[in-house]
């Protein structure tokens, strides 16, 4: 999977006739498996009534309309190119990805890229597009809905370059080659188990680890159920107390886990050849 940031640009109907790979139409809908996946705020944005399936001109006049809204935003260098273009490709003998798949793989690159930020109203508008064999486009406007100019993060490119990686590795694709083939033999193990030591290390964290926060509150709902009134509520908070120390356990495996993930791994020693004499 190889990522590639295009340059900024003015207008998103350029960058759209590219992800399409065909000229914009008036008349051709665009459904759901093509737009894989949207900004959130599409969904408030769109009426209830109105219909879903916009056509490629309908898709570019939407990611154009911050520019009428907001007229004078610009980046602090006043520059007003605020369309930004980003795509990838698969490795030639990869397999054909399937919708949910493209959809999350351009959730993880919006967030990578810093134009989708979880929990912010009033981020970019972007869309991403799956119209050409083993690509995938990601077209976003840098201008928020407040009217804020979005800067992408400096290291946008490594950014994505990581998270194609790890999805590389979550989807079972064929990673791309950053250098000669012995070398990249050598260090897949050891990277590839490295951040998967990574990823069980921060689900089991206590400080902030999902998991110790569902645990914690099975445990405050085991408190609370003991002292309501009724018959069962002892009952009902023990069991919730078991549930509790089940799921710490589990941390604990995952932690041990994690521990070994992190460890390099022992070179074999090959075998000594036995020269018999004569």
């Amino acid at each position: 999977m190889i990522p590639r940031l295009h340059r900024r640009t003015h207008s998103p109907r350029d960058p759209l006739t590219e992800a399409l790979g065909r000229p914009l139409s008036p008349a051709e809908g665009l459904t759901e498996y093509t737009v894989v996946a949207h900004w959130p705020g599409l969904d408030d944005y769109t009426p209830d009534d109105e219909q879903r399936t916009w056509t490629s001109v309908q898709w570019a006049e939407h990611l154009e309309d911050p520019y009428l809204e907001h007229p004078f935003a610009a980046s602090p260098d006043d520059d007003r190119r605020a369309i930004l273009h980003l795509s990838i490709r698969l490795h030639p003998d990869d397999r054909e990805l399937t919708g949910p798949e493209w959809a999350e793989t351009a959730q993880r690159l919006a967030r990578a890229a810093d134009i989708e930020i979880p929990g912010k109203e009033s981020g970019c508008r972007w869309i991403a597009v799956h119209a050409q064999h083993r690509r995938l486009d990601l077209i976003a406007n840098l201008i928020h809905l407040d009217g804020a100019w979005h800067a992408p993060p400096t290291d946008i490119l490594r950014r994505l370059a990581d998270e194609a990686r790890r999805i590389e590795q979550d989807l079972n694709l064929i990673p791309a080659r950053t250098g000669p083939t012995t070398r990249a033999t050598a260090h897949t193990v050891p990277a590839a188990s490295a951040q998967l030591a990574s990823v069980l290390t921060q689900l089991t964290g206590e400080q902030a680890g999902p998991l110790a926060a569902v645990r914690g509150l099975i445990e405050h709902t085991a408190h609370r159920v003991a002292h309501q009134p009724g018959t069962n509520g002892a009952d009902t908070a023990h069991r919730l107390e078991l549930i509790a120390r089940r799921l710490h356990a589990v941390q604990q495996d995952l932690n041990t886990t994690a521990a070994q993930l992190a460890q390099p791994p022992i070179a074999a020693v090959p075998p000594t050849t036995r020269r018999r004499s004569r």
